[in-house]
C-alpha cells in the first residue's frame, strides 16, 4: 500500500490491513508493550543476577527521574503563570484590531446517556460567553443506540435553547455501521457532515470560516474562550494546517470528589499544561478546535478507532507531509472529574478512564506505519516524532513502577557477595533522600491546584480546602495505580492484540 492510499484509508488496527503491512502493522502494535515489560522484567532479572550493575541503574534511574521533575515543574509553573494570564486577558478587546466578523464557531456536543443536567450545564456555558451567538452553530449529536429517551431529551433541548444561537440541529448516529467502532469518533464525524449538508450548505457558509469545537459532553467553556480561539485562529500564519488546544480542568465537580479522584484529575491536568509549554510534543487532547476546511479535506475524525481526539491530528499530520501543529492556547475549558455514588465504584471509575484515554498508544503503530509509507516527511521529522511517542508511551508504564516498586530490588532478592557491600547497605537510603526531594514539587503542584479552584459550594466546610492540599502525599499511589498500571495494561491489551472499544465515562455530579 502505497502512502497516497494511506491518507484515505484511516487504519484502525491491524486486521484490517492485509499481507506484509498487516504483518509490519502488528509488529509496531507490539512495540511499546515490548519495551514496557521488556523493561520492568529485565530490572527484575538484572537484580537477581547481576545485583551490583542493577543497583548502578536504579541510582542513575533515580536521578534521571529527578532532573526530569525540575524540568517538567519548570515548564508546569511557565504554563500556570501564562494561562493565569490569558484568563485575565480582554481578548474581545484584542479581537478589535482584526478583521473577525466572518468567523462562525461550530461547537459539536456528543452524547450517550448523560442526564438532562449535564446536557444543560454544558449549553449554558455556550449562551454565557462572550460571542455573537448569532454566529455560533449548536450539533447536539445523540447516538441512535441510547435509545428514545436520548432523542426525546435531545428534542427538549432544541426547543428551549434553539432562539438562543444562529443554528441548533439534533443529529442521531446510526447504530451498528459497518466498518465503525461505537465511540465519540463515529458520532463527532456523522454529526459534522450532517452540520456541512443542513447548515452550512444551505447557508452557504465558507469552510474556511467555521472553526470546529470538538467537546466532550462535561465540558463548560470559559467567558472568553470562543475570542481567544477566534484571535489564535486569525493571527496564526497557516491556521488550515493546524488544531487549536485549549487546556483541560477537571474541576466541575471537583468538590464532591473524594482524593484519589482529585489528585488524579489535577495530575491530568498539569500533564497537559507542561505539554503546553512544549508544542512540539503536544498532539490534540479530549476537547480541541479545528478548521472545518481542513477537518472536510482529511474526512472527519477516524471512526473505527478509540483515541480519535489525538488521532484527529497525526491524520493531518501524515496528510499534510508532516505541515501541521497544534497551537497551545493556555486558556481552559473545564470537565468532570471521574465519580460516582460509592467510593469504590469511583476508583474503579478512574482506572478505567485513564486505561482508556493511555489506549492512545494504538497510535504508535499507526504513525510509525505512517513514516514507513511516507516518502515525503524528512527522516529527522520521523525520528524525532518516533522517540518522542515511544519515550512518553515508555515512561508512563515504567517510571513509577521503576522507582516505587523496583527500586529495592537488588536488596531484597540481590545474592552473593552483593548483599554484604556498601552499596547494597546505601542503597535504599540514596533511593529514599533522592525520592524525598523529588517530593518536594509537591507543594508547587498543592499551590496550583488551589488557585485553579473553582468557587466552593455550598454545604461544603471549610476545612475541605485543607485536605485539598494535603491530599498531594497520594502522589506515589495516583501515579502507579492509576498511571502505570493501567498505562501498563493497555500496552498489553495492544502487544496481545485484545483491542479496547470506547467506554464512556459515567457523569455524577
Amino acid at each position: 500500500m502505497k502512502f497516497t492510499d494511506f491518507s484515505k484509508y484511516k487504519v484502525g488496527r491491524a486486521d484490517e490491513l492485509k499481507g506484509t503491512d498487516r504483518m509490519t502493522y502488528r509488529a509496531l502494535e507490539m512495540l511499546p508493550g515490548l519495551l514496557s515489560w521488556g523493561t520492568i522484567l529485565g530490572a527484575i532479572i538484572a537484580s537477581y543476577f547481576i545485583p551490583l550493575y542493577a543497583a548502578i541503574f536504579i541510582i542513575a534511574f533515580d536521578l534521571y527521574w529527578f532532573l526530569k521533575t525540575i524540568y517538567l515543574s519548570l515548564h508546569l509553573r511557565h504554563n500556570w503563570k501564562r494561562t493565569l494570564y490569558n484568563m485575565n486577558l480582554n481578548w474581545a478587546e484584542m479581537l478589535n484590531n482584526l478583521k473577525y466578523e466572518h468567523i462562525y464557531h461550530m461547537v459539536i456536543l456528543p452524547f450517550y446517556k448523560e442526564g438532562t443536567d449535564v446536557l444543560e450545564t454544558a449549553i449554558s456555558s455556550l449562551i454565557k460567553a462572550k460571542v455573537n451567538r448569532k454566529r455560533v452553530i449548536v450539533v447536539l449529536a445523540a447516538e441512535e443506540r441510547a435509545g428514545l429517551e436520548a432523542k426525546e431529551r435531545a428534542e427538549s433541548l432544541i426547543r428551549k435553547y434553539a432562539p438562543q444561537f444562529g443554528h441548533f440541529i439534533i443529529t442521531i448516529h446510526p447504530k451498528d455501521q459497518p466498518g465503525e467502532l461505537a465511540g465519540k469518533g463515529s458520532n463527532i464525524s456523522y454529526a459534522c457532515e450532517e452540520a456541512r449538508l443542513r447548515v452550512l450548505d444551505t447557508q452557504k457558509i465558507l469552510y474556511k470560516d467555521v472553526i470546529v469545537s470538538a467537546f466532550d459532553i462535561d465540558t463548560i467553556v470559559y467567558p472568553q474562550y470562543f475570542s481567544c480561539l477566534t484571535w489564535n485562529f486569525l493571527t496564526h500564519p497557516n491556521p488550515y494546517r493546524t488544531s487549536f488546544q485549549p487546556v483541560p480542568f477537571y474541576n466541575n465537580n471537583i468538590w464532591k470528589a473524594p482524593a484519589l479522584s482529585r489528585v488524579v484529575a489535577f495530575s491530568g491536568t498539569f500533564w497537559q499544561m507542561i505539554q503546553q509549554e512544549r508544542p512540539e510534543r503536544l498532539a490534540t487532547f479530549s476537547s480541541h478546535a479545528v478548521s472545518f476546511q481542513t477537518l472536510y479535506e482529511v474526512g472527519y475524525w477516524q471512526k473505527n478507532m478509540v483515541s480519535e481526539d489525538s488521532r484527529i491530528f497525526w491524520n493531518c499530520y501524515l496528510a499534510f507531509d508532516g505541515n501541521y501543529d497544534v497551537v497551545p492556547m493556555s486558556y481552559p475549558v473545564s470537565m468532570d472529574a471521574a465519580l460516582a455514588p460509592k467510593f469504590w465504584q469511583t476508583l474503579k471509575n478512574v482506572y478505567k478512564q485513564q486505561r482508556r484515554w493511555t489506549w492512545g498508544v494504538e497510535n504508535v503503530p499507526y504513525i510509525l506505519f505512517g513514516f514507513i509509507k511516507h516518502p515525503r516527511i524528512s527522516l529527522s521529522k520521523k525520528l524525532k516524532m518516533t522517540f518522542v511517542q515511544l519515550e512518553g508511551f515508555w515512561s508512563l508504564a515504567t517510571n513509577p513502577i521503576m522507582i516505587f516498586l523496583l527500586g529495592w530490588l537488588p536488596v531484597v532478592i540481590g545474592h552473593g557477595a552483593f548483599r554484604a557491600s556498601l552499596l547494597s547497605y546505601n542503597l535504599p537510603i540514596i533511593t529514599r533522600d533522592i525520592m524525598a526531594v523529588t517530593m518536594l514539587g509537591l507543594v508547587m503542584s498543592a499551590i496550583i491546584s488551589m488557585s485553579l479552584l473553582p468557587k466552593m459550594p455550598k454545604g461544603i466546610k471549610g476545612i475541605q480546602k485543607v485536605w485539598m492540599a494535603l491530599q498531594w502525599v497520594f502522589v506515589p499511589i495516583t501515579i502507579t495505580i492509576f498511571g502505570a498500571i493501567p498505562g501498563l495494561d493497555a500496552q498489553t491489551r495492544l502487544l496481545l492484540g485484545k483491542y479496547m472499544g470506547f467506554w464512556v465515562t459515567p457523569k455524577h455530579r
